[in-house]
């Protein structure tokens, strides 16, 4: 689990803005991974569709941009279908998925552990929108490092918070080293709108469950029933936002702190921005990646990008 004081910190912190922020990181305990893994099932819900057909359809191309025996580490906990994918297709020759919850990560490398018997495998709890400390191996110069960020986590990003994720990320991976990125791409906004305001309340539930969260771990005292979900396309942005609306003037609190609500007003948990191919490829640039081989999903809703190091 994350620590218990960070996530107090970032939340009290968070909710004493003028604009309420909580940081979408903390929707994933076991009750919001669980929802998540929902949502991916959703006819609505098109990304993780179409990463995974395009890797099933690309896989030998992407083996070959990758390269066989590099060091692959993965941001997220990485038991999904496409990891196994491309462990099978790649045969790394070591595998480090990094998680900021030792739970997750616990969980999903014994799974990949046990299918994988021959990989050797190198769990890292820790927070990869910061600086990590990676393991070292011995003949670290013949192993190509290759960072894999599927699932357009990217877009959780504003374009200035990706471009110094990017570059800390090209610092990790070296001179040769390489990215795999998943990237979700503009397209009409009714799509868009639809994936993040599911008819069954999906997305809803996801969303309020960091309220929820934040009562079950930090003795708040949040009254889920006042507060709605509300997500929709800033075009202007390019990206979609995700709050949780008050629908009433309340007072809430967290330990011995209380925050306001107006009625109507916001917490934002999320933003989910969407690129062009070439918007993401010259944000790339700039952070110190070469955009060698785009991979795109039949209607070109989400792209895979091979990045390499500039």
């Amino acid at each position: 689990m994350v620590a218990a004081d960070s996530l107090r910190e970032d939340v009290i912190a968070g909710l004493s803005l003028p604009q309420k922020t909580l940081s979408p990181k903390y929707f994933y305990d076991a009750t919001g991974s669980r929802l998540f893994d929902a949502i991916c099932r959703l006819r609505e819900y098109y990304p993780t569709r179409c990463e995974l057909a395009l890797t099933r359809r690309n896989l030998e191309d992407i083996a070959r941009f990758t390269g066989r025996g590099a060091e692959l580490i993965e941001y997220g906990s990485g038991a999904s279908v496409k990891t196994r994918l491309l462990l099978g297709a790649l045969r790394p020759a070591a595998y480090v998925p990094v998680d900021i919850s030792e739970a997750a990560l616990q969980g999903a490398a014994g799974r990949l552990a046990r299918e994988f018997p021959w990989l050797e495998l190198h769990a890292v709890v820790g927070d990869f929108m910061q600086p990590l400390r990676l393991p070292v191996y011995r003949r670290r110069s013949r192993r190509r490092r290759v960072v894999y960020f599927p699932g357009s986590t990217i877009g959780n990003l504003t374009p200035e918070e990706a471009h110094a994720f990017l570059r800390m990320t090209r610092g990790q991976v070296g001179a040769r080293g390489a990215m795999l990125v998943g990237v979700d791409l503009k397209k009409d906004a009714n799509i868009l709108h639809a994936a993040y305001n599911d008819a069954r309340g999906v997305t809803a539930a996801f969303n309020l469950n960091l309220l929820a969260r934040i009562n079950r771990e930090l003795g708040g005292d949040f009254d889920l029933r006042r507060f709605a979900h509300y997500a929709f396309y800033n075009a202007a942005l390019g990206r979609i936002e995700m709050h949780l609306v008050s629908l009433a003037k309340q007072t809430v609190a967290i330990g011995g702190h209380r925050f306001g609500f107006d009625t109507g007003e916001s917490i934002h948990t999320e933003n989910s921005c969407k690129y062009s191919v070439e918007e993401f490829r010259t944000l790339a640039l700039a952070a110190g990646f070469r955009s060698e081989r785009v991979w795109l999903d039949a209607k070109r809703y989400f792209a895979l990008f091979g990045l390499v190091a500039s």
